[in-house]
């Protein structure tokens, strides 16, 4: 079975509904997902956004998903701890939680990646409010699957 990643709210490669950004209510999407490796045991979800012009923008980092979860509800809490879902992380706008897509006006679509990296470590041992950077440097060689999610939206 393939390890996939969906949405009720887009389909794979579709714009992202405005409530989902920051020219909406800027609440994070639900996710769903299926078929993941038997051996995972959490999963970790970094969103970014790599036509950002100043380079890659993360927009959302959780970890310590709990692996008999098989999505994330629409809305998460931008509490550090989400009781039942997992630790969140800071994001490139300097805050916990899911900050939505908010491109500059008039450019060209941008690409939002959802990547959800299925894992044989039950946590990551690092405390609320991590970077990307750091979460990716504590999964390497423990990612038994990796699942991704693109939409696009623009200004």
């Amino acid at each position: 079975m393939q390890f996939t990643l969906s949405s009720p709210a887009f389909s794979d490669g579709e714009r992202i509904p405005s409530r989902y950004t920051c020219d909406g209510e800027n609440v994070s999407p639900a996710l769903e997902w299926s078929g993941a490796p038997s051996t995972t045991a959490s999963y970790a979800l970094i969103v970014y956004d790599p036509d950002a012009p100043r380079g890659t923008f993360i927009h959302w980092v959780i970890y310590d998903i709990p692996r008999g979860l098989n999505g994330l509800p629409e809305g998460v809490p931008r509490d550090p701890v989400v009781e039942g879902l997992g630790i969140q992380g800071v994001s490139d706008f300097g805050e916990i939680g899911y900050g939505g897509p908010c491109p500059p006006r008039g450019n060209r679509p941008h690409r939002y990646v959802f990547a959800l990296h299925a894992l044989d470590l039950e946590s990551l041992g690092l405390g609320p409010g991590a970077r990307a950077g750091e979460v990716l440097e504590r999964i390497k060689g423990h990612v038994v699957g990796y699942a991704v999610l693109t939409g696009t939206y623009s200004r």
